[in-house]
């Protein structure tokens, strides 16, 4: 049958026994568990304490799923308490686990925490203080030397702080013991401050609702926590690195690195790849626009029809040239649709389904350095400068879009949107708006007009970009919020 012990500190842990075990041995089996000795340790069952050692747990009544709680005792031989507690002088005198013939046992609640009240003196065993929360133990944890240099040394250590805490690995592995002390202290103050504030919030009042919204959120982390555990021990390879498919092909002659990606809906190039590759010569700088997505990116223009050679096969595509893309090349869903490719993970290679060729994925050591992951959080500075450049870009395009609105959409696709998904950005090649003949001015509803003007926008602004949109109120409303953007 299966047992459920639990302690005081929160620790849970079950146990598959037999029913006739004796409880000596049941406590021999905790003792393994939880590091107290059997002797020092006291098991109740519904609040009532289990003394005789030699009965069996049948005897007692415990059964299947049973919970037992599991307390640790005072009054151990040759634990000596300090002369100032309150329970020195009436266990001193005491046999170990009993205060006499039928008492219950001396059970030892020194180790509960109390909201407001500080930690009780260890107790000795000894001559030696067993307090690790005073001392040297806490001084020689709070030295950031000492704990960079214990990770360094760690290699596994360190693969667990870069997964649960991003922000310190990242200082870790940047070399400077300045960057890694401040972030440490930094780190250390915080999680001291939100330990006063949840004693002050508990101590004030333990059911208002910050309390509460407090306590939910705990065990919400702990219910993360439980469920990371959990995938650690029987799902480790979760948090393995998972490196992307590349393959070896040649562009005009070249060598390029090209990424495989389904995801894509179109492929892509890079400006130094397309320079390197010497095709810049061919680029329709007239399908120029802005990549948006996880960061920005300008569109230079188009190269209509390449030639891709992978193994002995020469597969013509077309490219989409970005100004500063890390990838040198991006083999999107056009290309593998229009030459029926197949990508198969079991042997790890790519398929040419129009001519059965069979390329393999390029392993770890091959892959571009831009391609090896890195698990550390991107700085929000970078972040921020993304956020600007779109905001940049946003404006500049509905700037130059409004200036040319006379000219040439008949001689130029209105506009061609292709989202690139998954970790790529997402180009929209924006051309001239399509200007109708003269016609008799427009009238719009004045619902639509005080929508757009709720965003703080003048009314003759709003006119002007519904003209601009005949009449779309959310065409006007994106280029109205574009040019606000725009930067100082």
């Amino acid at each position: 049958m299966q047992v459920t012990v639990t302690t005081l500190s929160d620790k849970v842990f079950t146990i598959e026994v037999s029913e006739d075990l004796e409880l000596e041995n049941f406590k021999a089996l905790c003792e393994f568990e939880t590091g107290i000795p059997a002797k020092e340790t006291a098991i109740l069952l519904n609040g009532r304490p289990l003394r005789d050692d030699k009965a069996s747990l049948k005897s007692y009544g415990i059964g299947h799923n049973d919970i037992l709680l599991l307390q640790h005792m005072r009054g151990v031989t040759g634990l000596t308490l300090p002369t100032n507690t309150p329970f020195s002088a009436n266990t001193s005198q005491r046999s170990p686990g009993h205060g006499g013939p039928g008492s219950a046992p001396v059970i030892d609640f020194g180790s509960i925490q109390i909201p407001g009240v500080g930690p009780l003196p260890q107790a000795s065993i000894g001559g030696q203080s067993t307090s690790q929360g005073h001392g040297g133990g806490a001084s020689f944890m709070d030295d950031p030397k000492v704990v960079r240099d214990m990770f360094l040394n760690n290699p596994h250590e360190l693969a667990l702080l870069k997964e649960r805490n991003p922000p310190l690995a990242e200082a870790l592995v940047s070399g400077s013991l300045e960057k890694f002390s401040e972030v440490f202290r930094q780190q250390q103050s915080e999680r001291m401050e939100k330990a006063q504030e949840r004693m002050r919030l508990m101590s004030a009042n333990p059911f208002s609702p910050e309390v509460q919204k407090m306590i939910a959120e705990e065990i919400r982390l702990k219910n993360v926590e439980t469920n990371m555990e959990t995938a650690m021990e029987f799902a480790p390879e979760s948090f393995g690195q998972v490196h992307m498919l590349y393959i070896d092909c040649n562009v005009n002659g070249h060598p390029v690195k090209a990424f495989v990606d389904s995801g894509a809906q179109m492929t892509i190039m890079s400006q130094s790849c397309a320079e390197r590759c010497n095709i810049m010569r061919l680029v329709d700088n007239r399908w120029a626009g802005i990549a948006k997505g996880v960061g920005t990116q300008k569109i230079i223009g188009r190269v209509h029809l390449g030639q891709i050679q992978i193994g002995p096969d020469f597969l013509q595509s077309s490219f989409s040239i970005l100004e500063d893309q890390p990838v040198d090349m991006l083999l999107g869903l056009d290309m593998l649709r229009r030459h029926q490719c197949s990508i198969d993970l079991k042997r790890n290679v790519l398929v040419i389904g129009t001519t059965g060729t069979e390329t393999p994925f390029l392993s770890e050591s091959e892959l571009p350095e831009h391609a090896r992951l890195n698990l550390l959080q991107r700085p929000s500075s970078s972040i921020e400068t993304e956020d600007q450049q779109l905001a940049e870009a946003l404006a500049r395009s509905a700037e130059e879009a409004s200036a040319k609105h006379v000219m040439v959409s008949s001689r130029k696709p209105a506009s061609t949107s292709t989202a690139i998904s998954g970790s790529k950005p997402t180009a929209t090649v924006s051309s001239p708006p399509h200007i109708p003949p003269t016609s008799p001015p427009q009238t719009f509803s004045e619902e639509a007009m005080l929508r757009l003007m709720s965003y703080g926008f003048e009314r003759q602004q709003v006119l002007d970009e519904l003209h601009r949109s005949n009449g779309d109120v959310d065409q006007a409303l994106a280029a109205l919020l574009a040019k606000s953007l725009q930067m100082p």
